[in-house]
C-alpha cells in the first residue's frame, strides 16, 4: 500500500463530473476518481475548512463512529474492478481492527474529518495511477526497454479508455503550482 494526498478536486470541462485527485505522498504519481457532486461537496467544505449550519452525513457518520469508542485508522482503495473503485474504512475498536467496504468518495469525506491516513493499493495504482510531465502537465505513456511506449492489449485498452477519456479532458495545467488544496477548477 502507499500512502496518498488529496491534491485537488476538479471538475472536468468536458461533462461536469467531479473528481478527486490523489497524489502518491512518496512521487508524482495521480490517482483520478470520480466522485458525486454532494461527496466532492462534503471533502472540499472539509479540505477549506468551511462551516456548515448543520452536521453533514460524513460528520454524522464520525460523531457515530466516536460515540461507539472506535478510531479511524485509516482509509485504503483497494480495489478497482470494471471501472469501479472499492474502499475499505480501517476502524480500532477495543484492541482489534475491523474493515467496513466503502465507496471510496465516502471514505476520504471521513478521513478527511479524522485526519486518517489514506493509502492506496499498488495494483489500483498501477492499472490506474497516472504520471504527468513536469514540462507539459501531460500524462506519461509508459515504455518498454527500447524506450517504444509499451504495447497494450485492446482488452486493457478497453478497460482504461475511460480513464483516458478523463484525464484528457482534465485541466492539468496548474498541477504542482501551490493550487490550494480541494480548490476546484
Amino acid at each position: 500500500m502507499l500512502e496518498m494526498t488529496i491534491e485537488s478536486i476538479r471538475v472536468s470541462l468536458m461533462n461536469y463530473q467531479r473528481v478527486v485527485i490523489l497524489k502518491e505522498k512518496e512521487a508524482d504519481r495521480y490517482l483520478p476518481i470520480w466522485i458525486g457532486p454532494s461527496e466532492a461537496d462534503a471533502i472540499a467544505v472539509k479540505l477549506q475548512d468551511v462551516s456548515v449550519p448543520r452536521p453533514l452525513t460524513h460528520d454524522l457518520l464520525q460523531s457515530i463512529i466516536v460515540d461507539l469508542g472506535a478510531m479511524v485508522s485509516s482509509i485504503v482503495v483497494s480495489e478497482l474492478t470494471d471501472d469501479t473503485f472499492y474502499a475499505k474504512i480501517i476502524l480500532e475498536t477495543n484492541g482489534r481492527k475491523v474493515e467496513i467496504d466503502s465507496r471510496p468518495s465516502d471514505a476520504l469525506a471521513l478521513a478527511v474529518r479524522v485526519k486518517a491516513p489514506i493509502y492506496v493499493e499498488e495494483t489500483v495504482l498501477d492499472k490506474a495511477g497516472v504520471v504527468l510531465d513536469k514540462e507539459t502537465g501531460k500524462p506519461i505513456i509508459p515504455s518498454d526497454s527500447s524506450g517504444d511506449p509499451a504495447p497494450v492489449d485492446e482488452e486493457e485498452l478497453k478497460r482504461l479508455s475511460a480513464f483516458t477519456d478523463f484525464v484528457d479532458g482534465l485541466d492539468l495545467e496548474d498541477f504542482g503550482q501551490g493550487k490550494s488544496k480541494g480548490e476546484s477548477k
